[in-house]
């Protein structure tokens, strides 16, 4: 059987995005069962650039839930970091590990890897995109809303790799997505492409925010642009979801944060905590979609 991988959200067909989805919320609903060992002998590898709390520690414990170990690897720590070819890791990698996430800078790096591992590779985050974040982030929507269609998603803030993924989710899904981004700070136009009736560009917050059944928004400032933290305030100033904000969208609208959050810069305290964040169970659904997901790619 041919191995598959999980490097971008357009790679899959709306089908196996949304069965990855539905067996995680199964497993969530599910309740834990500790005689369930369906990854019992398998074991993950994390290979990660980037500092990470949710995305390791999710990982790490969807891996021991279904019964399989994990192998921590900083790239530092390894002879990549001595000029080996990274075919050669990938291939060694290979004969050790059952499947590899890696978190890192380039995509394509992460290709490379792919393209070179006889064992499925994840992206668990590059600065081009954030697959495994919109799948648990399409969780979260479907476990709050009952079903992602014909729903309204605003993005406000900055066009980067998890709104990239966003707009991949809704070319493959057709919900309407808005994004509202500051002038400069709008997503790559390779990823935009031609564009599509559904997926819109707005550098007005409003715009974004009115009717929208969902509110997502992420830090303005991302790992590796420090060096850009005080122009980028200034950039995005008009861009905090707040209270005032909030009270444009629907209703019922929840709010969604990938974590982690600056408060009071791209989102203020009140809403983070607010009766319309979901954020925490935002954060715990990665667990149960990155199981799925490792059983997804390992035993179909």
């Amino acid at each position: 059987m041919k191995k598959k991988d999980f490097l971008t959200i357009r790679d899959w067909t709306p089908d196996e995005i949304m069965a990855v989805v539905q067996q995680a919320l199964t497993l969530k609903q599910s309740g834990r069962d500790l005689a369930r060992r369906p990854l019992e002998g398998y074991t993950l590898g994390l290979m990660f650039d980037k500092a990470s709390t949710r995305t390791r520690v999710s990982f790490e414990v969807a891996m021991l839930r279904a019964g399989g170990g994990t192998i921590f690897l900083s790239r530092h720590d390894t002879q990549l970091s001595r000029n080996e070819a990274l075919k050669d890791t990938a291939q060694v990698l290979s004969r050790y590990l059952d499947v590899l996430a890696i978190r890192t800078y380039s995509q394509e790096w992460v290709e490379e890897v792919a393209r070179w591992a006889d064992i499925p590779v994840i992206n668990a985050l590059t600065d081009l995109y954030h697959p495994c974040q919109i799948l648990s982030d399409l969780m979260t929507v479907k476990e709050k809303k009952g079903s992602v269609r014909n729903l309204k998603i605003g993005w406000v803030g900055d066009g980067n790799n998890v709104a990239h993924s966003w707009i991949h989710a809704a070319r493959k899904l057709g919900f309407e997505l808005v994004l509202a981004c500051p002038p400069g700070y709008a997503p790559k136009p390779e990823v935009l492409g031609e564009g599509a009736p559904n997926i819109r560009l707005t550098t007005d917050p409003a715009e974004a925010v009115r009717g929208a059944d969902v509110l997502n928004t992420d830090v303005w400032t991302s790992m590796g642009q420090d060096a850009e933290r005080e122009k980028r305030l200034q950039d995005f100033s008009r861009f905090q979801v707040n209270e005032a904000l909030v009270a444009l969208a629907r209703p019922d609208v929840i709010v969604m944060h990938c974590l982690p959050a600056h408060r009071e810069e791209e989102i203020a305290s009140g809403v983070l905590d607010g009766p319309r964040s979901v954020v925490l169970d935002q954060a715990e659904n990665k667990m149960y979609l990155h199981q799925a997901l490792l059983e997804t790619l390992l035993l179909a």
